[in-house]
This record gives C-alpha cells, structure tokens and sequence, in this order.
C-alpha cells in the first residue's frame, strides 16, 4: 500500500523550501507503506507540496513513480489504492489515440481526468483509493 501526504501552508509561502522539508518528513514517516519510491512535488506559484511513497505492483518501473504530472501538465495526482477497472479505462483512453508510457492505474487514472473531466471519470472508476490532485 503506498502513502500520499501533502501539505497547503499559505502563511510559509516565502519559505518554500521550509514547507517542502516538512512533506519530506511526512513521507519519510510512511517509508514502511511504500518502500520501493518516493517523490515530491511543489507548485511554482502557490504554496502546496504533494509527496507519495510508492509500492509498486502494476507497473514496476519508475514510469509509475509520483506524484505524476500529466502529460499537458495541467494536473498532477498522488494516488494510493487499486481502479479495478483500469484496462477498461485505458482501452478507452487508447481510442482516443492516448498514448501511455507505462502501464499503472495512476497514469490511466492521470489521463482520465484530463479527457473525460473530474466528475466524469470518479464515475467510471471503481475500486478503492485516496486521490490528492492538483489542477495547475
């Protein structure tokens, strides 16, 4: 099971680095839940850190590694959890000509929700997740 933290601390804005050195320690508290990767991620101009430990077990290579950015770079997502119908999705994705460059539900999930929209795509997905996203 992988964890996501994330941290929005608008009053630390000026210090940035402080606010991403505090995710960082968020994540290392979750090393045991995603021992094979971790990431963070901060926005240029507002003061929000996402960070993710990941446990692979789709896609194990770092294709799968987040937080992802998408591919147009306007969202980007943490995401612990299983879509179970992920193949599904991606077939759809796929006739649309998306093209992936891994194989994990996260990158799908990513994809989704730049075609069909957020609301849309939490309908099509079933599973069980945590999703943090952000709209860029």
């Amino acid at each position: 099971m992988c964890g996501i933290a994330g941290i929005f601390q608008p009053k630390s804005y000026k210090e940035k680095l402080h606010h991403r050195e505090i995710a960082s320690l968020m994540c290392d508290s979750l090393k045991r839940r995603g021992p094979d990767s971790g990431g963070l991620w901060s926005a240029d101009n507002f003061p929000i850190t996402l960070g993710h430990r990941r446990l692979s077990i789709i896609d194990l290579s770092p294709e799968g590694n987040q937080p992802m950015v998408s591919s147009s770079g306007k969202y980007v997502i943490c995401f612990n959890g299983e879509i179970y119908n992920f193949l599904d999705i991606r077939k759809s994705l796929e006739e649309r000509s998306i093209i992936f460059r891994g194989r994990s539900d996260t990158e799908i999930l990513l994809s989704a929700f730049e075609i069909f929209g957020i609301a849309q795509t939490l309908q099509k997905i079933k599973g069980m997740f945590a999703i943090a996203l952000y709209d860029c």
